[in-house]
């Protein structure tokens, strides 16, 4: 299954690019996690969030919030093509790396993404 490649380009042949489904659900993920509620047209309540906590400094307290709001944005918006096995989140220099564990419901297939959040202004 072939979908449209995040973000929106073209490719080589002036084509519409395509990413396989593995890279459609971790692509998927990372808008999930990137965009903040309220900045998505038509539906405000999509998005994590994640970005607002990181406007004071990345830390262990910043860390754990942001794995609960992870898990919960991810099972409200992907559960129908994912199951959430783990979700780790470490401050690191001023920015979240947050990895996120997952079986692809259609394949049962193990797989994990690894999202930086910078931190700072958003």
């Amino acid at each position: 299954m072939n979908s449209i490649d995040y973000p929106f380009r073209f490719d080589g042949r002036g084509r519409t690019a395509q990413s396989d489904e593995d890279q459609y659900i971790r692509d998927l993920i990372e808008q999930v996690l990137l965009t903040a509620p309220g900045e998505r047209v038509m539906r405000p309540d999509f998005g994590s969030g994640v970005r607002q906590l990181l406007f004071g400094a990345a830390s262990p307290e910043v860390a754990t919030a942001s794995q609960y709001l992870v898990q919960s944005s991810l099972q409200q918006w992907l559960a129908d093509l994912i199951t959430v096995e783990a979700v780790d989140v470490q401050a690191r220099d001023g920015s979240l790396s947050i990895t996120v564990q997952y079986v692809v419901r259609r394949s049962q297939a193990r797989a994990s993404a690894e999202i930086s959040v910078p931190g700072g202004a958003a």
